[in-house]
């Protein structure tokens, strides 16, 4: 921005034309779908054959719509299946919260309660049980960092 150069008014121009060239473009919304927050989350245990690091993903739709998603790697090496999923549903979890808030800010009202759905059985009685088990403390442990 303090001393641009014919290759940054290049670059500029090249973008201007894709935005020239792609008004049309869009994300459309169906205004029959209901209008209730079903989010589906996943992870793949220690997926990267190099760090060992799992990969968590989200979709997040309102109603029939995706509205929110993301598939990145999960910053630390989970030692089990369970883990890495629940690692997933804490992260996908406060983005949910934060949609259903910014939902509400714009008047948005939800006719049914926000779904946030996973496939893994023990991540899920993790989830709900409140009593924070011996073997998994460090979890609690990264979440406490994760959340901050």
């Amino acid at each position: 921005m303090q001393s641009p150069t014919v290759h940054h008014f290049q670059a500029l121009k090249c973008i201007l034309r894709y935005v020239k060239d792609t008004l049309h473009y869009g994300l459309y919304f169906s205004s029959s779908s209901p209008t209730s927050l079903t989010t589906y989350s996943d992870a793949d245990w220690a997926g990267c054959p190099d760090t060992r690091c799992s990969t968590s993903s989200y979709a997040m739709f309102l109603g029939d719509n995706l509205i929110l998603w993301s598939a990145k790697k999960q910053p630390t090496i989970s030692r089990s299946s369970c883990e890495s999923q629940h690692r997933v549903l804490a992260h996908t979890a406060s983005k949910v919260v934060w949609i259903t808030h910014l939902l509400r800010d714009l008047k948005v009202s939800l006719s049914h309660k926000s779904l946030l759905l996973c496939d893994n059985k023990s991540a899920i009685f993790l989830t709900l049980n409140l009593v924070s088990y011996k073997r998994s403390k460090h979890i609690a442990l990264d979440y406490t960092l994760f959340m901050n």
